[in-house]
């Protein structure tokens, strides 16, 4: 390897070429890069091309050699709490996040350390969600957005710090847990910070310099269009819609797409009208940052069904129709198909995927959806609905697999939740939701079918919109999905600390590991050598550990789930 450590400096390095013991065409997370962008090839993505598929096309390691994959290596972070980072390979080397801003790179075949990067947080500063979503990587940086809410650039070879640009304050509450999305220069971030009251937004930074380019808030103020779907007040400087996922960007069109999270706070009643653009799909103009296009989800939520997850950009047909797709398996329950276009998005379909008491109806042309009554929570208003307030699925993206032409969801069925609204007082930097804390901790509501089972691995074909496979799990599954050309899907999200591995066409068990921790962690694959490997971070934390919470609280019983951080990397054995 000494000869690509060396190159490491140089764009080649980190553009995939291919050299001696380097890495095969490189992997960012879980595909190709050049496979579908035009851009120079010396950048990685969060879910391994630009449409968001979770998929990569190598097919080493398959359906019928899978239950052979013994470890190769695997890495003590040092971290507890969250570890959702997906492992970021390219030429031969991985990099990684953890929680408390910690970057950290590898030899990806041996698993030696070459060097670490950690931002001191302030000690002031409560960390809400303590965890790291991963690394871009472009031309020679490596790009990390922080807990206390700045974008910082790292050298790939060295990891010594190059900038540092404050995206926003976190003493008001804002802080980032994302990826970020590297694109035509620029690198795109978006603002957690819903349940403190902020505004949310997306901003882009120019990759050299760190300088400003452009900012779109994602809750629409008097002056703007969809500005009157919020109250004649100044409810929208506190309105929430945060961004904490990594969007996905359409090249031919120059749009990046980003999921849009709840408003605040959590009461409906206290800010009326649809409240864009919270709960939606928006469509930004790379270069400037203009909004071309939207679809809202559902409208003045009240149930914290966050949308946050980007879309996947799937080219398919459905019933008969070709559709240049945006799918998204929504928290709400519904799985949607929307149609991407330059200045517009549209609506085509939708259908639920769980149990699903709250829609009573969807408008056939606009998808805007009606609600039953008695399900919409308030102030003083005790509210039953289905599924919980985590969602059909959380924040864990879904995968989609062009071989099989499935779509598959990490989801969690049959649960429901109970919440009881009070009013919010807003001070910065403070908790501003609108249900108490007890509430939130002890939500869960089991139903007789959730006493057999909640999650669950599904998998979609999209051109007719029918389930063609479920695997069940006794409890819950917050396991992001890989996919792949060996007909494999991949993924932890269990409280039993395996990570599985299943036939992408059926759905059968044919590999499971038992990790250290809870698997969160966003899977990889990639190559080196001809010889391919698996990577994922285990380290429960964050909301699993909030719902196993609940879970225990309702059931009376209490489940440990070690902590602590560790990256684990396979291959089969020969």
């Amino acid at each position: 390897m000494k000869k690509s450590i060396v190159a490491l400096g140089a764009i080649a390095a980190l553009a995939g070429a291919v050299t001696a013991h380097a890495a095969l065409p490189a992997y960012s997370s879980v595909t190709d890069a050049r496979l579908r962008n035009p851009e120079p090839a010396n950048w990685l993505m969060y879910r391994g091309n630009y449409g968001g598929w979770g998929y990569s096309p190598l097919k080493g390691i398959n359906s019928g050699n899978v239950g052979k994959l013994t470890l190769a290596w695997a890495y003590s972070s040092g971290m507890n709490e969250g570890h959702q980072a997906p492992p970021m390979v390219n030429n031969g080397y991985m990099f990684v996040t953890t929680p408390n801003n910690q970057v950290i790179a590898f030899e990806a075949r041996t698993g030696k350390e070459l060097w670490r990067y950690k931002k001191t947080i302030p000690e002031e500063l409560q960390q809400l969600h303590p965890t790291n979503r991963g690394v871009a990587l472009y031309g020679d940086k490596v790009f990390l957005a922080t807990t206390d809410a700045n974008l910082v650039a790292l050298d790939a070879t060295t990891g010594k710090e190059l900038w540092v640009t404050k995206v926003a304050d976190w003493k008001s509450g804002y802080y980032m847990t994302l990826a970020p999305l590297a694109a035509k220069g620029k690198i795109m971030v978006g603002s957690s910070g819903g349940e403190y009251g902020v505004r949310g937004f997306v901003a882009a930074f120019d990759a050299e310099t760190g300088k400003e380019a452009w900012r779109t808030h994602t809750v629409a103020g008097p002056d703007e269009p969809g500005g009157d779907t919020w109250p004649k007040d100044d409810s929208y400087k506190r309105g929430g819609g945060s961004v904490w996922i990594t969007g996905s960007y359409d090249p031919d069109t120059n749009l990046a797409f980003w999921g849009v999270g709840n408003a605040g706070p959590w009461t409906p009643d206290s800010r009326p009208g649809d409240n864009l653009y919270a709960n939606s799909t928006i469509a930004l103009d790379v270069d400037t940052g203009k909004l071309k296009g939207y679809h809202q989800y559902h409208w003045n939520d009240g149930w914290d069904w966050d949308e946050v997850s980007a879309p996947l950009l799937i080219d398919t047909e459905h019933k008969g129709r070709k559709v240049k797709s945006l799918v998204h398996a929504g928290r709400n329950g519904y799985v949607w198909m929307l149609e991407r276009t330059a200045d517009k998005v549209n609506y085509v379909d939708a259908w639920p995927f769980v149990k699903q008491t709250v829609f009573k109806s969807l408008d056939p042309k606009t998808g805007r959806p009606t609600y039953n009554e008695g399900t919409v929570p308030g102030i003083g208003k005790k509210t039953h609905f289905c599924p919980s307030l985590w969602g059909g699925k959380d924040w864990p993206p879904e995968a989609y697999n062009p071989q099989t032409g499935l779509f598959y969801i990490p989801a969690n069925n049959n649960l429901c939740s109970e919440l009881t609204g009070e009013a919010a007082k807003y001070k910065a930097g403070e908790l501003y939701i609108g249900v108490s804390l007890d509430n939130i901790l002890t939500n869960v509501r089991m139903t007789p079918e959730s006493r057999q089972h909640v999650g669950e691995v599904q998998a979609w074909d999209l051109k007719t919109g029918k389930k063609v496979w479920t695997h069940e799990y006794p409890e819950m599954n917050w396991g992001p999905l890989l996919t792949t050309g060996g007909n494999l899907v991949f993924g932890g999200g269990t409280n039993d600390r395996m990570f599985h591995a299943f036939d992408a066409s059926t759905g059968k068990l044919l590999w499971q590991y038992p990790t250290n921790s809870g698997v969160t962690g966003v899977p990889s694959t990639f190559e080196i050598d001809g010889e391919q490997y698996v990577a994922v971070q285990s380290g429960w934390g964050v909301d699993a550990q909030r719902m196993q919470g609940a879970f225990d609280a309702v059931l009376d019983h209490k489940t440990v789930v070690p902590q602590g951080g560790v990256l684990w990397v396979f291959k089969v054995a020969k």
